[in-house]
């Protein structure tokens, strides 16, 4: 495998492993995402649909493009780290704990079991005082370098 093969496929599967992690952080951890966190979690899913569109075609275009999806997702996750730092705002149903849509008497019952509501500029979790966007963001730019880098040699 040489480095084009290896960059591009560290990078695919470095964004299914961050996909993993954020199903775990969910599923496992019990951290529901905001609607910033799923909005982070499309362009993960969209490389590895490119990686895999790749081992198969091998066109020149897919290192390009999965270098798209992870500057989208890294774009998003600094945006979420600005709204979760109050650096700037976003959607009030996203920032102040809404519960449109959630009729009176659901409110009501106790025994109904509805979401959480989830806000986007809450900090669920953090290491070393980064939030889990914040390190999406940053894992994301090294893998768009990875596909770019790809995308960037002709062997």
């Amino acid at each position: 495998m040489g480095l084009k093969s290896s960059a591009i496929t560290v990078a695919g599967l470095g964004s299914a492993a961050l996909l993993a992690g954020a199903f775990a952080f969910q599923y496992i951890g019990g951290l529901h995402p905001c609607q910033l966190c799923l909005w982070q979690r499309w362009p993960h899913a969209a490389a590895v649909v490119i990686l895999l569109a790749w081992a198969v075609t091998r066109w020149r275009i897919w290192p390009w493009l999965g270098a798209l999806a992870a500057l989208a997702t890294a774009g998003i996750g600094f945006f979420h780290a600005g709204v979760e730092q109050g650096w700037w705002e976003f959607a009030s149903t996203c920032t102040q704990g809404s519960v449109a849509g959630i009729s009176a008497s659901d409110l009501m019952n106790p025994g109904l079991a509805s979401a959480p509501v989830i806000r986007c500029d809450a900090i669920a979790w953090s290491f070393i005082g980064l939030s889990m966007a914040a390190w999406n963001a940053i894992a994301s730019l090294g893998l768009a370098f990875l596909w770019l880098f790809a995308a960037s040699r002709r062997d």
